[in-house]
């Protein structure tokens, strides 16, 4: 291809959405192969400065040319180049959750989300960075560097999903997917300026997802635009009977749609920057410039979530991890007995916050703390779910959807926070009650702050409310 046709090539393919996509590929403008070939491009080209992608797959051109003699036919997502979260398991290639623990294992199947977007003709582009075993709030913890903000190189791209979340941002694919935990989706979108959606608890399986707290753990997509999140949403949700967990979506009442009305979190703005209060703000004029009635909405029980969270996803962490022991499962250290065996295998396999997070969960699970700690948890995790009833009981003069801010400030600078654990879990303060309550929430771009960092707007919804989400977050794009 002449230097020209490429210039003209990366124009045309310059910020896609999945639809214009389909229609270049329907009408062959472009060609599967010209699609990755571009990404590829943009990879080479970013990656190394922010480090997004741990692999980039070799067989993704060869993947794009056989689907380019099959034809464009009736695939949903015929072509469409796609990232995976490094815990997304993907047959025969690596999958190792950002971990030394995981770092030679070969994936010996689909996950299920993986099985449906290959059967929608999707192409995987590569494997994406993220804090070690999902454990992090900035991909700082990743066992192999750091994830860079896109549009601040020293700045973090969040977590845990920040590969994903940067991938996108600097154009290194169409779509990603992440998955989130406490926040994992939804902070690194805000950080890095994409659509970052956190399905209701049990609408996308688990199966093939490498557990870190399953009670929390919900895979979701990354992208550009909120119609590109709810068509990958769309593909990947369902029960599957590898996951006892999933559900059926049921179906939603479109009626809800003609007058809808929209809670505001009632927080204290003190502990949270200005422009980001600015920002929730400005959002409040235009949600009421299009129509929709707003009113303050007061979760108290919900500024518990983070406290909750760090007991219960810890207590989880040290089940979900006890495998990894250097006999059954990744890395082996050999020591002087079985006992160093494992001592030596989990050291050399598991990074600082992986360790801090299992002594802390083993320390609540341990006999004399399971009731003071774990059991009241519990208790408290129920609360906050009727809180948020409560706030979505429309008979008893509830809303229909809840927004906040995504995260107390915009990203903040490497290693700025990375020897203060606390500061980094109050990451989690926004993005924390709705998966202690298993509800859906999105985050969208909302602008930038005086820095050119961009700052996101999360919609909370009640339990399988992700159309609300879209609706309402197609029409606030189309009005920022």
């Amino acid at each position: 291809m002449r230097k020209t046709d490429i210039l003209k090539l990366n124009m045309s393919l310059n910020n896609l959405t999945i639809k214009k996509t389909q229609e270049l590929l329907k009408s062959k403008q472009i060609s599967a192969r010209d699609l990755v070939s571009y990404y590829f491009g943009k990879i080479e080209e970013k990656n190394k400065d922010i480090n997004a992608y741990l692999e980039v797959f070799g067989d993704a051109l060869g993947e794009a040319e056989r689907l380019d003699k099959e034809g464009f036919g009736r695939k949903v997502l015929f072509g469409v180049p796609l990232a995976v979260k490094d815990n997304i398991l993907i047959e025969g290639k690596t999958c190792s959750a950002g971990s030394k623990m995981l770092q030679n294992y070969r994936a010996s199947y689909d996950a299920t989300v993986i099985k449906k977007l290959k059967e929608a003709g999707v192409i995987f582009l590569g494997r994406t960075n993220m804090d070690e075993f999902a454990m992090g709030a900035s991909t700082e913890n990743s066992a192999f560097g750091a994830t860079k903000n896109p549009f601040d190189l020293t700045r973090v791209s969040g977590g845990s999903s920040g590969g994903s979340a940067s991938a996108v941002a600097m154009d290194g694919c169409l779509v990603a997917l992440g998955s989130d935990t406490g926040g994992s989706i939804r902070q690194p979108a805000s950080f890095c300026g994409v659509v970052g959606l956190n399905p209701t608890y049990g609408s996308v399986s688990r199966f093939g997802l490498i557990a870190m707290a399953s009670s929390f753990d919900q895979i979701g997509p990354m992208t550009k635009t909120v119609e590109d999140a709810e068509i990958i949403f769309n593909i990947i949700k369902g029960k599957d009977a590898m996951d006892s967990t999933s559900s059926l979506t049921p179906d939603f009442d479109d009626k809800k749609f003609l007058k809808l009305k929209v809670g505001v979190l009632k927080y204290d703005k003190s502990g949270v920057d200005k422009e980001v209060n600015e920002s929730l703000e400005k959002s409040v004029k235009i949600l009421k410039d299009m129509g929709y009635e707003l009113t303050e909405d007061n979760l108290e029980k919900a500024f518990h979530s983070v406290s909750c969270y760090y007991i219960l996803v810890p207590a989880e962490v040290s089940s979900n991890l006890a495998r990894f022991d250097g006999v059954r499962y990744g890395l082996f250290k050999e020591g002087k007995s079985l006992t160093e065996d494992y001592m030596e295998t989990r050291e050399a396999g598991f990074g600082l916050e992986v360790r801090r997070r299992i002594i802390l969960g083993t320390y609540v699970l341990s006999a004399g703390y399971y009731d003071d700690y774990y059991t009241k948890a519990q208790k408290v995790r129920e609360l906050i779910r009727m809180d948020f009833d409560k706030a979505f009981d429309l008979a008893g003069g509830g809303v229909d959807v809840i927004i906040s801010p995504v995260s107390p400030s915009t990203a903040f600078k490497i290693g700025e926070k990375t020897n203060d654990p606390l500061k980094m879990y109050l990451e989690d303060i926004f993005t924390a009650p709705a998966k202690m309550a298993g509800l859906p929430a999105i985050s969208i771009p909302n602008g930038f702050d005086s820095k050119g960092l961009p700052i996101g707007l999360q919609i909370t919804a009640p339990r399988f409310g992700e159309k609300l989400l879209f609706e309402i977050g197609k029409k606030y794009e189309s009005n920022l």
